[in-house]
């Protein structure tokens, strides 16, 4: 009977999750997912889960309840940093530990460090590490390792062709689907924040539905090329942001205010988070800086209601509209 490793589908799963599956399963393991949110499982996440924690840590705790009793081991790595610059958040460090002791019954935790600071081979030996533990040969850790990056790659390219990440999970064996782009609706909007809560559709509340549904079409830090992310260095900084998320998504946002490509702009942001209530001032300062494109702020919680965000964004939808139809009839 195959070994099963659960990976919780919150936090750094929307961006890893074609690498770790492919890679347990070339190594001969089962992958075994927690699916998607449900009210259920953010329940659990907020019985267990410290008081003070931000809700994207109370939602990976209530996806680690939901799997812990079908596999043999949970896969929490410690992921410290990839790009050699910057570095997640401390509490994505700590996840390993805070599971561990908060949570009764849980299977082993797999917690390999993950920092490329470390050298130019580190993730190749975070990966050795951890197919070691199921007694896998060097030379097939290698081959499952290179073969998961190529479909990273693959993954990451739906991504930058405006597929969200659940829509390019699904494409990924398609043949032809890297080049294949999704219908774009008259208005676009960017949609800023971290990719955990802009992807999962049930702490926002079905948010990016919702635009589609008003004729909204969105563009997320995901869907642009890393080279021109890169090019926006520190964004008028005296130094640039240190964590991950938090750096991709300013980029993104001085990015996209510069270039005048979208209709309006969006923060996602979740309530209890210090790094998002400083990268919400430094969007918030950049779009003073360009009025011509709308801006607005949406904070997310466990309380977060549908009513109160559909509201909202209908109501920056329709001024957005309205907005675009007086500026072309000055024309």
């Amino acid at each position: 009977m195959a070994i099963k490793v659960g990976i919780p589908s919150a936090l750094l799963y929307y961006l890893y999750y074609p690498l770790w599956q492919a890679f347990f399963n070339e190594i001969g393991i089962q992958v075994v997912t927690s699916g998607k949110t449900t009210k259920d499982i953010l329940n659990k996440g907020v019985r267990e889960a410290l008081a003070d924690a931000c809700v994207p840590v109370k939602l990976f705790f209530g996806h680690v309840m939901e799997i812990k009793d079908r596999v043999d081991y949970l896969f929490i790595p410690r992921v410290v940093c990839i790009n050699r610059k910057t570095v997640y958040c401390p509490k994505f460090l700590g996840l390993p530990d805070m599971i561990r002791h908060s949570i009764t019954d849980v299977p082993p935790v797999i917690d390999i460090r993950m920092d490329t600071r470390e050298g130019p081979f580190a993730l190749l030996k975070a990966y050795l590490e951890i197919g070691g533990i199921f007694g896998a040969g060097k030379l097939s850790i290698y081959r499952a390792y290179r073969k998961a990056c190529r479909i990273l790659d693959r993954y990451k390219k739906l991504l930058r062709n405006g597929w969200n990440p659940h829509e390019a999970i699904n494409l990924l064996d398609r043949p032809g689907a890297v080049s294949a782009k999704p219908p774009e609706p008259g208005l676009k909007f960017a949609v800023l924040g971290y990719p955990y809560n802009i992807y999962d559709s049930f702490i926002n509340v079905n948010m990016l539905d919702k635009l589609r549904r008003m004729g909204v079409s969105v563009i997320t830090a995901e869907n642009i090329s890393p080279f021109l992310l890169a090019r926006q260095k520190s964004c008028g900084l005296p130094k640039r942001l240190f964590w991950t998320f938090s750096d991709l998504a300013l980029k993104a946002a001085h990015l996209l205010f510069r270039q005048g490509r979208v209709d309006g702009v969006l923060h996602l942001t979740a309530f209890g988070c210090g790094p998002d209530s400083l990268l919400n001032k430094f969007i918030e300062l950049e779009a003073k800086k360009h009025r011509d494109i709308p801006f607005m702020t949406l904070m997310i919680d466990e309380h977060t209601g549908e009513a109160g965000m559909s509201t909202r964004l209908e109501a920056f939808v329709d001024m957005v509209k309205r907005r675009k139809e007086a500026l072309a009839c000055q024309k």
